[in-house]
């Protein structure tokens, strides 16, 4: 049994599209031309976009960023991830997700892999932005005490 955690990427042009915004990816199978699988080592942070659509509009627009888990741990069910994951944000419709990939892209400007952000942070955009508020911006000196913490706690 694989202690990694498992994603299924669709697509399907303008039906479906499941992605990795971003995320250190440990084994790639590709399983045809619309589909692949991507593996996460247990304890590393992805974010996964899932978009469908039908004739009449998008039907889902989410983004879960997840921690992947070892065999044994707790976590979170969501579709295409196998085993599952430990939830660190999970939002869904077009203005939220929008707003989360901004951050992303903001975290990324620092010179910082938003996967090597502190977990914290994602939670912080997900209360933020469950409740429409604004998140705190992800600053260096942020990501300089989560790496000092990291260090003397393992």
């Amino acid at each position: 049994m694989s202690d990694l955690t498992h994603v299924e990427l669709l697509w399907h042009e303008k039906c479906i599209e499941n992605r990795i915004r971003f995320g250190r990816v440990a084994e790639e199978r590709i399983l045809d031309r619309n589909r692949r699988v991507l593996s996460f080592a247990p304890g590393s942070i992805f974010a996964f976009v899932r978009w469908m659509s039908n004739d009449f509009g998008t039907v889902v627009c989410r983004i879960d960023i997840l921690r992947a888990v070892a065999t044994g741990q707790r976590c979170s069910t969501v579709p295409y991830v196998k085993p599952g994951g430990e939830s660190l944000l999970r939002l869904s419709g077009w203005p939220k997700v929008e707003r989360v990939l901004q951050l992303i892209d903001a975290v990324e400007a620092l010179g910082i892999d938003p996967a090597d952000a502190a977990p914290d942070y994602w939670h912080h955009v997900h209360n933020r932005l469950s409740v429409n508020e604004t998140p705190r911006a992800y600053t260096k000196s942020r990501h300089q005490a989560w790496l000092h913490r990291r260090r003397i706690s393992p």
